[in-house]
Order: structure tokens, then sequence, then C-alpha cells
């Protein structure tokens, strides 16, 4: 498996995200910066997290018009793996790959903390594997993470399992108080309907090595791992 991760000017995940692919789980991984025009033939694409372009306009809305996006563009369109993390997300919204948009978090602050993950799609290649009674504790940081759609679109997501993760409490349940944005649904991270393109805001890749004291996130890269393979 060949993984592609982008450095757009601010991110700040890159690296991370580099660091769990290829020293922990032992991928090839390419570095791939926003001008090139090339995604070195990978098998699946990273955007990760950070503040691209400073967010100026919106997080992610001047990120989607870089070189490199349109190759991850025509990748997705053509069946390719594509996962963002946190301002990656916000990159998908603004890009079309993915419906809603990520607004500010409610209490308008920026928030930064460990909070708990529930799956809620089975049938994706990020959660197949996943223990839907297990709740994942995973970090988030960020200051626009609220997502938001219309009811119609929400309800589209459910029907069709794009739901990938809601929020929730340690102990796995779902409500207002274990919701750190005020996400519409809890809904922490999608897919698309053809279930290639994924997005969600808590980052995985802070969360996968033993030197943390947290490895939840590393089962989430697992689950792709084995269900590609």
């Amino acid at each position: 498996m060949k993984f592609g991760v982008v450095t757009f000017p601010g991110s700040n995940c890159d690296q991370d995200m580099v660091y769990v692919l290829e020293k922990i789980l032992n991928q090839s991984v390419y570095r791939l910066w926003h001008k090139e025009e090339t995604l070195k033939g990978v098998d699946f694409v990273v955007l990760p997290g950070g503040f691209s372009y400073g967010d100026y306009l919106r997080s992610g809305a001047i990120a989607k018009h870089s070189p490199i996006m349109r190759q991850v563009i025509n990748h997705a369109n053509s069946g390719g793996y594509v996962l963002g993390i946190c301002n990656g997300f916000q990159i998908l919204t603004e890009s079309g790959l993915l419906d809603g948009a990520l607004l500010h978090n409610d209490n308008q602050k920026f928030i930064c903390k460990n909070i708990h993950l529930k799956p809620t799609s089975i049938d994706t290649v990020l959660t197949k594997k996943l223990d839907r009674k297990k709740s994942y504790k995973i970090p988030i940081a960020h200051g626009e993470g609220r997502f938001f759609s219309s009811q119609e679109t929400i309800n589209k997501l459910k029907d069709n399992g794009q739901i990938l993760f809601q929020y929730c409490d340690e102990n796995g349940e779902i409500s207002k108080s274990s919701n750190p944005n005020g996400s519409i649904e809890n809904v922490a991270g999608i897919c698309n309907q053809a279930k290639n393109v994924f997005g969600m805001m808590p980052h995985p890749e802070r969360a996968s090595d033993g030197d943390l004291a947290n490895t939840d996130g590393l089962e989430i890269f697992e689950s792709i791992l084995s269900c590609l393979k």
C-alpha cells in the first residue's frame, strides 16, 4: 500500500501522519507538496490537519485551489481512497468531495482535548474492523469543527451509512453533553456515498503511539490496512 501525505502552507500534522504510517505501520509514504501536479502513483491520499493558507476566507477554502487538489479530486472520482483529517476534512467539504460544511465551534473557542468517538458506519475501510461497542479516545484540536448540513443531507447520510463516527462519552453514550463543538447529530466524521472519501475532525494519528499512552487511533489505520491488503 502506497500512501501520499499532502503538505499545504500551514499544515502542521503532516509529519505526524508520515511518522505513524511509515515508522509505526511500516508503509510506503510519499510526501506530496501542494504545488505538485502528480500523486506519484499512490493508492491512498491523506490530507492532514493544520491551518492551510492561514485559514483565510474559510478553513480549506483556498487549499481547494492548490494544483495537487485537481489530482486528488480526479483520484477520488476514479474510486481512489482519500482521507481528510481536521483541516483535511474542511478541504474535502470545500472541494465538494464530501457533503456539509465545518462551521465555528458553538462556543466560538478553539478546542484542544481528548474526546470519545463511537463508530457508526460498519462497512467502510476505516470502521469495518472497529468495535461498535467501544468508545475510542481520540484528540481534537480545532476552532471550526462543527459539522453542519441541511436536514435532508443528514438524513441521506444516515440512510446511506455515511456517518463514520459520532461524539460520545467514555461509556459510548451519544448525547448533547458529549458533543464538544455542536455538530449536528454529534457527527465527528463522514464519507461519500461511494465510501472511498473520508473526513473526520479528531486526530487518530495523535493517538497511535504507545509513547503517548494512547493507541486507540491506531485501530483506525489498522482497519484500513486490513481491508485493503
